[in-house]
């Protein structure tokens, strides 16, 4: 198990406020980790990835992901949050990474925002 892959249990899966999570590359789109029972494509990836770098289209589209359409709630240069129905998908960007986290209708939004922000603070405080 890797750095990453520890990080993303101990501070969003374990926390049970963090239903599912990932880290990606974001100059290239990999998966350097993924919590088990969450199917990211490299697909869904690169769409992660170019969320990003085209912040209006993501504001006006959304996300299809999972067999689901989530609408954009926020979007900014290094935080995207989006919903459907009572299901999550934050993306939060550091300097080399992107954080992909779900929650679902048992959780929390605000308190899954906060554990996601958090893990990327503490990444940009490592410099990455």
């Amino acid at each position: 198990m890797n750095q990453f892959q520890n990080l993303l249990n101990d501070c969003l899966i374990d926390t049970r406020h963090v239903e599912h999570a990932a880290v990606l590359v974001t100059k290239t789109a990999s998966i350097s980790a993924v919590t088990t029972r969450f199917n990211i494509s490299a697909q869904n990836a690169q769409m992660f990835a170019d969320a990003f770098k085209h912040l209006m289209f993501t504001r006006e589209h959304g996300f299809y992901f999972l067999e689901r359409l989530y609408s954009c709630v926020r979007a900014d240069k290094n935080s995207i949050y989006s919903k459907c129905e009572g299901h999550g998908l934050l993306l939060v960007k550091t300097s080399l990474y992107i954080i992909v986290a779900t929650y679902n209708d048992h959780m929390h939004p605000s308190v899954s925002v906060e554990a996601v922000e958090k893990l990327a603070e503490y990444l940009r405080a490592k410099g990455k």
